[in-house]
């Protein structure tokens, strides 16, 4: 790579004998721990919790879900969430491809960060859709049954699990 592509900001990636131009690759915005459990990982499920950007409503939320976990179950919520969230991450997913007019899902491993958004995403997801009056109470379920390895959000982790599973035939076309 030419000394001026460096400075210039441009990489170029070699293929052969072919130069191909690329933009260069953004830098990662760095998310701020949260002011209570000064956990970054928290600070990312806030911002996923949080619509419209009302993050005072997503904070009083998740730390309203962390107050009944404190209360029902006498555990660390910190603790707990991480469990859950462990528990929920989904380890491979299935992507379309298209090969001679047909779609096959072929079955793909999820990068590290993707698999902490999805987990995050499902959490989510799968509280909105409980029976409980508050979100906030919802969340606590939620959480307290992923640490546990049931609820929702775990079924839609096992359901994906499965779908690679039977996809397995079709894996050698990733590329």
């Amino acid at each position: 790579m030419a000394a001026s592509a460096l400075l210039s900001g441009s990489t170029e990636l070699t293929y052969g004998s072919v130069q191909m131009p690329r933009r260069r690759e953004v830098p990662k915005r760095e998310i701020l721990p949260d002011p209570k459990f000064a956990s970054v990982e928290l600070a990312k499920f806030m911002n996923i919790i949080m619509l419209s950007g009302k993050k005072a409503v997503a904070e009083r939320i998740v730390y309203g879900a962390f107050e009944q976990i404190k209360t029902k179950a006498g555990k660390d919520p910190l603790e707990v969430f991480g469990q859950a969230i462990g528990n929920v991450k989904p380890i491979v997913e299935v992507k379309s491809r298209r090969v001679g007019g047909a779609n096959y899902q072929v079955p793909v491993e999820v990068r590290p960060v993707r698999r902490l958004a999805l987990a995050m995403r499902w959490v989510r997801e799968a509280a909105k859709k409980r029976g409980e009056k508050s979100m906030d109470l919802r969340l606590a379920g939620e959480l307290l049954d992923a640490a546990e390895g049931r609820g929702g959000a775990v079924k839609k982790r096992d359901d994906t699990h499965k779908m690679a599973e039977a996809n397995k035939a079709f894996s050698h076309f990733r590329w």
